[in-house]
Parts: C-alpha cells; structure tokens; sequence
C-alpha cells in the first residue's frame, strides 16, 4: 500500500491496527454527531447543558429533553444508556455501524414515547470530562510528586514510559497535532454516570409534574439506577411507577442494596436479559432483587431493541396497576418468578 507523493506507507500488522481504529474512531464521531441531529430535527429534543450553573469557562456536558419533559402532567420517559464510548441517544456501537440505527439508538423508544404522550428525558452519563493541555509546570510537579521508594517508582515510570511510547505512536496517526500532554477535568457533579444520574434527578426528573415516571436502563445504566435509590431512596419510589432493566449489570450485594430497595424493585421492576429462550420467558436468577425474563436474544447489545414491545406494554399494565391498586405482572403470571429473602 502506497500514499501518494515521495513517501510509502508501509503496510504491516500494526500500522493496520492503528489505520482500522482510527477509520472506527473518526466513523463514530461522525455517526455521534448525527444522531444529535436526529434528537433535536426528528424527534425535536432540545439540547440542555449541564451543569444547569455552568460559568462559561468551566467544563460542560448535556442532555436531551422533549419540551413537555417538565410540564406533562402525566407521564416521562428517562432513558439512560450503558458504559463505554455510546452517549446521549445510542445503545450499542456496534449495532449503529454494523446493522443499523433502529436497532443500535434509543430513537424508537422516543418516537413512540412521544407518540403515547410521555415527556422524554435522555441521560448522557458518560460525557464526564474534557481534555486540556498540560502545562509544562503540570507535567513537572505531577513526576515529581511521589512518596513512593526509588526503586519502586522506577520501575513503574519504566512502565509508564513504555506505555506512553506505544499511546503516542497510535496519537500521532489518531491526532497528528497533538504534541502536547493532556489531562482530564471532570464536569462538576457528573464526574461519573453515577453522579449523573443522581444530578439529573436532583435538577430535572425531581422537579417535573408527571404522575408517573418510567426508566429503561440498559447494562451499567441499570447500575447507576439503583445507586440512584440507594441515594435517593423515598423520593424515587413517591416518583417512579416501574422500571425497565435491559441486561443491567446491577447487583444489589455489591452495592449494598437494602431491603426496603429489593422489596421494592421486586414489585416494579423488570429486567430483560440476554437469552436463547422465546421473550419474556422467566429466567431463574440467584439475586433477591427484580424479575428476570428473557429479551428474546443472546446478544447483550440487542436487548433493548428485542424487548422494545414489552417494555412499553409493561409500562402500560404498570400505570392500570397503579390506578386500580394492583401490582404489574412484568411478564405472563404463569411464569412470573417468586422470590424470597436471603
């Protein structure tokens, strides 16, 4: 393989490495910035910025909001995504890019949530920080600073050094202007997705004038939900008629969920997971939390997309429930999963 002009590219296993992430990288900014387009032009979301007191040089992040977000008096949507690169509106990269955005982005969830009359708020948990520059006095005190003994920290720059020499040959293919270090500055108060999530229902969520509240959370977003009502316990059950989890990676002994929290979830939650059984097939689990049933998939990507008819006909029975003071059934009563305490 050969560039143009005097100089050839040459073209082995690693410099195909870098080309390969690199041509994934620059796609997905792309593909990122189109879906903004599309919940603002298509789904006609307004882009709020986050924190609601930023000052205009401090670090910010955003959401998304339908107008009536904080103003219907009947019922919301908060959708919040999972870890890694995906933001604001997406599910899954590799559906976006390989299959397609019906699939791979929360747009469908959206679109019939507005058309079933709820307000829509759309979490962006993982826009946590920005990157600057490093000053050269930054660089200095940060190797300087260690309390650590001599032959322990040289060993360890040793390592540092090796890795900072194979980051920076991917950098400069990456982001050929970049010469200088750089370092994170967390967005105040949504320095986490857990943080965020608490700081959207603290300023938002909270402070809207729907009867009822509904989340779809999908694998680590599951796990910022229930750190949520760890935090924010009494206010998110006064709020929330029901929950549905989509493969959440949660787990109520790690993040020491107490009963009250368990007892609760068991009644109003649901989580779809990945599995060869038909959908909404129960699905036995060791943890004394919500009801598992299948998504109708074993890929853990898909289950938001597959379980996309239950979760909202689960929504539905959750709010007949509610006005006729019944529990949902999150699937078919037949199969509904029966828990004990531990």
């Amino acid at each position: 393989f050969h560039c143009t002009g005097k100089k050839s590219f040459l073209w082995n296993r690693e410099n195909f490495y870098i080309w390969w992430h690199l041509y994934f990288f620059l796609s997905f900014q792309i593909i990122t910035k189109y879906i903004y387009e599309l919940l603002q032009n298509e789904c006609h979301l307004k882009r709020v910025t986050l924190p609601v007191d930023a000052i205009e040089t401090e670090p910010k992040s955003f959401i998304f909001m339908s107008e009536d977000a904080l103003v219907n008096p009947d019922k919301l949507l908060v959708l919040i995504h999972g870890n890694g690169v995906v933001r604001a509106g997406q599910w899954a990269r590799r559906l976006i890019i390989n299959e397609d955005l019906d699939s791979g982005t929360q747009i469908p969830y959206i679109k019939r949530a507005i058309e079933e009359g709820y307000g829509v708020i759309v979490l962006n948990p993982n826009e946590n920080y920005i990157e600057v520059e490093k000053t050269k006095a930054q660089i200095q005190l940060s190797s300087d600073i260690s309390d650590e003994p001599a032959e322990k920290r040289e060993r360890k720059d040793k390592i540092q050094k090796e890795t900072k020499k194979r980051r920076d040959f991917y950098e400069k293919y990456r982001n050929p202007q970049k010469e200088k270090e750089t370092m994170q500055i967390y967005i105040r108060d949504n320095g986490s997705p857990e943080e965020h999530a608490i700081y959207v229902w603290d300023h938002f969520i909270s402070q809207s004038a729907a009867e009822n509240v509904f989340f779809v959370a999908h694998s680590y977003g599951g796990l910022a939900f229930v750190e949520l009502m760890i935090q924010r316990e009494a206010e998110v059950k006064n709020r929330v008629t029901a929950v549905a989890l989509t493969d959440s990676v949660h787990n109520v002994w790690h993040q020491e969920v107490g009963k009250t929290i368990r007892e609760w979830m068991r009644e109003n939650c649901c989580n779809w997971v990945s599995s060869s059984e038909p959908l909404d097939t129960s699905v036995e689990s060791m943890l004394p939390d919500c009801p598992r049933v299948s998504a109708g998939t074993e890929r853990h990507e898909l289950t938001s997309w597959k379980s996309f008819p239950s979760v909202f006909k689960f929504f539905s029975e959750a709010v007949k429930a509610k006005n006729s003071l019944v529990k949902p059934t999150p699937t078919r009563r037949s199969n509904r999963i029966k828990y004990e305490e531990f």
